[in-house]
């Protein structure tokens, strides 16, 4: 039973910074592999930037490279994506996902266990 909860997601214009964060909490939160994934309206859900829990791994999409940065805090259960430079294109619900035991296809949505609610990113001028 793992929960998890995105938070600070909010209006923004374009190249304005953005911190949003996932609280996981359960006792049987033992992640392998969290990641990060968007969905906007009327298109498919797709990975944004993932993190090997243990060693630190990371990952990104190549739209995102170099203004996004993934990071989590393994006392706190805490992952973070920091987000630089954000685009129009960046706007879309924000998803953080977790799974015990990777195998590869990190981008797979169908490969991960849990789920948060969401955090909507909206980027406009």
């Amino acid at each position: 039973q793992v929960q998890l909860v995105e938070s600070g997601g909010e209006l923004v214009r374009p190249g304005d910074s953005l911190k949003l964060s996932c609280a996981a909490s359960g006792r049987s939160f033992s992640p392998d592999f969290m990641a990060w994934f968007r969905q906007a309206p009327g298109k498919e859900r797709e990975f944004v930037s993932g993190i090997n829990w243990s060693g630190g791994h990371t990952f990104y999409r190549d739209s995102v490279k170099g203004r996004f940065s993934i990071s989590r805090d393994i006392a706190k259960n805490m992952m973070y994506l920091q987000m630089n430079g954000l685009k129009p294109e960046d706007t879309a619900r924000y998803f953080c996902a977790g799974v015990n035991t990777m195998f590869g296809d990190y981008y797979d949505p169908r490969k991960y266990a849990y789920w948060g609610q969401g955090t909507q990113v909206t980027v406009s001028s």
